[in-house]
């Protein structure tokens, strides 16, 4: 990882932090919607998978979103991106030095 992130990347991802938190927390809802609609399991299955769904998911977000510094960005933006919370046209607008790194860990 580099030693110095660039502002203008640092600027991206506070813009897109609400962005992709709001879209987080969208796909954890629907997601505990589908458990929550499954009549073919006990509400205490469902209870114990949304239970469940949602510690895995803390976890998730505690790597994507916690420790907002300016200094996490390559951190941040891996973590975003492999958790699919980044688009392609999101990973763009960050220099090419992050998405050398995105791509240099996770791929193309």
């Amino acid at each position: 990882m580099s030693q110095g992130i660039a502002e203008s990347d640092w600027k991206v991802l506070r813009k897109l932090h609400p962005v992709v938190l709001d879209r987080f927390c969208r796909r954890i809802l629907e997601e505990i919607g589908s458990i929550s609609a499954d009549t073919g399991k006990s509400n205490h299955q469902r209870y114990r998978a949304i239970y469940q769904l949602i510690r895995r998911r803390d976890d998730e977000m505690v790597e994507a979103f916690d420790d907002m510094r300016r200094s996490m960005t390559e951190i941040r933006v891996l973590a975003l991106r492999r958790h699919g919370l980044l688009t392609d046209e999101e990973l763009a607008r960050f220099s090419k030095e992050i998405r050398d790194v995105v791509e240099g860990i996770l791929g193309p």
